[in-house]
C-alpha cells in the first residue's frame, strides 16, 4: 500500500449547485492524517451533501476533493478503496445476519479471506457487537443497526472515516461506546463526524468545522473558536469583602482582568463578581489563592467558559447577520433568514 499522506483529505473551493440553489458554497479545508474533526451546522446546512462528495457518491459542481493525494472527480473507484462511509439512516440488507453481512462487505472491500475472519472478530469487539453476530440485521434494534454501520465503515480499516450522524438512535450507554470507538481511531484514521450532539463534538474532535447556508463560517479547536468568537474568558465568584478594591486587586492577577458586573450584596455580606479576561490560560488556582489572602471570604467558584453549543449559536448567528442587507433579505439567495435563537 502506497504512503498515505500527511493531509488524508484536501478540499479546494468545493461548490454544488442544484438549479439556482447553492447547497454548498466555495468550502475550502484539510484534514491531517490521524485528526478527528467535527461537521457541525443548522438542518440543511450542506452538512450531509458536502459528505457525499468527498466520498465521491455525488458530484461536486466546481471545486475539488483528494483523498489521500488521489481526485475524487477523476478517480472515484480508487479514492473509494480508501474511505468508509457511514451515511445517515445507513440503508442495511434485513435478511443477512450480522455477521453475513460483514463477511459480503470484507469481500466487496478486497479484505483477503485469510484476515477477514479475524478483522470481523475486532470490530465486533469494538463496536460491542459479538452477541449479536449471528442476528438477522432486520430484527436488531435501532442502537445496533447504528453499530453494525460503524463496523462495516471501519472493517477494511481504511484512511479516511466519514459518518454521519453515527450517534442517532443510540443509548447514552451506546454514545459512550461510539465516543470511545472514534478516539481510539485517533492517529490511525482521519475521522470526519457529523453530529447534532455538541458535548460529544467538543470531547471526541480535535478540530471542529461550523457549516451555515453552505459556508464554513468558523474552523478551530474548540479553545481557539471560544477566542475568537467571544475573545475571553469568564469567572463567576461568589464572596464577600471589599467590592470596591477588587477591580484593582484583579490586575494585580493578571492586567487583562476586570471585572464586568457585581450583584448587591446579601445581608450576609456575600455578592456574586463576573470577572472576564482575554488571556486563554485559566487563572482559576491564582484567584482562589490571592483573593483569600487579601482578606475575601469565597464560596463560590465557577469557570464560565462558553459551551461549543454557545459558540455553535454565535457563529451561525453571526453569518446570518453578516448575509443581510438593511431590507432583511439574504441578497444570495433571495430569502428571509432562519428566526434568530
Amino acid at each position: 500500500m502506497a504512503e498515505i499522506p500527511e493531509y488524508t483529505i484536501e478540499v479546494e473551493h468545493l461548490a454544488k449547485k442544484y438549479g439556482s440553489l447553492t447547497a454548498v458554497h466555495d468550502l475550502s479545508f484539510t484534514v491531517r492524517r490521524g485528526e478527528i474533526v467535527g461537521l457541525l451546522g443548522p438542518n440543511g446546512a450542506g452538512k450531509s451533501t458536502t459528505m457525499r462528495m468527498l466520498t465521491g457518491y455525488l458530484p461536486a459542481t466546481s471545486g475539488s476533493v483528494k483523498i489521500c493525494g488521489v481526485p475524487v472527480a477523476s478517480h472515484p473507484e480508487l479514492t473509494k478503496r480508501h474511505i468508509g462511509y457511514m451515511p445517515e439512516n445507513n440503508p442495511l440488507p434485513d435478511d443477512l445476519r450480522v455477521s453475513e453481512y460483514l463477511w459480503f462487505r470484507g469481500r466487496l472491500k478486497e479484505v483477503p479471506r485469510a484476515k477477514l475472519r479475524h478483522r470481523i472478530d475486532e470490530v465486533l469487539e469494538l463496536c460491542d457487537l459479538k452477541r449479536n453476530r449471528h442476528r438477522i440485521i432486520g430484527r436488531l434494534s435501532k442502537g445496533n443497526k447504528q453499530r453494525v454501520g460503524i463496523a462495516e465503515a471501519i472493517l477494511a480499516e481504511p484512511a479516511v472515516i466519514i459518518m454521519d450522524e453515527p450517534t442517532i438512535g443510540l443509548d447514552p450507554h451506546q454514545i459512550l461506546i461510539v465516543r470511545d470507538l472514534i478516539a481510539s481511531l485517533r492517529g490511525r484514521m482521519s475521522v470526519i463526524i457529523s453530529s447534532h450532539i455538541l458535548p460529544e463534538i467538543e470531547v471526541t474532535c480535535d478540530r471542529v468545522l461550523i457549516i451555515n447556508s453552505g459556508r464554513i463560517v468558523a474552523q478551530g479547536t474548540p479553545a481557539e473558536l471560544r477566542h475568537e468568537i467571544f475573545g475571553h474568558i469568564s469567572y463567576r465568584v461568589e464572596l464577600a469583602g471589599d467590592p470596591l478594591a477588587l477591580p484593582a486587586l484583579l490586575k494585580d492577577v493578571e492586567p487583562t482582568l476586570k471585572l464586568a458586573s457585581l450583584s448587591d450584596c446579601a445581608p450576609d455580606g456575600f455578592c456574586v463578581a463576573t470577572l472576564t479576561t482575554e488571556l486563554e490560560t485559566d487563572l482559576g488556582e491564582k484567584l482562589l489563592q490571592y483573593l483569600p489572602a487579601k482578606g475575601y471570604r469565597i464560596r463560590a467558584f465557577n469557570n464560565t467558559q462558553p459551551s461549543l453549543e454557545d459558540v455553535f449559536l454565535a457563529a451561525t448567528r453571526r453569518s446570518w447577520d453578516a448575509r443581510l442587507p438593511d431590507n432583511g433579505v439574504d441578497s444570495k439567495n433571495g430569502r428571509a433568514p432562519l428566526p434568530k435563537f
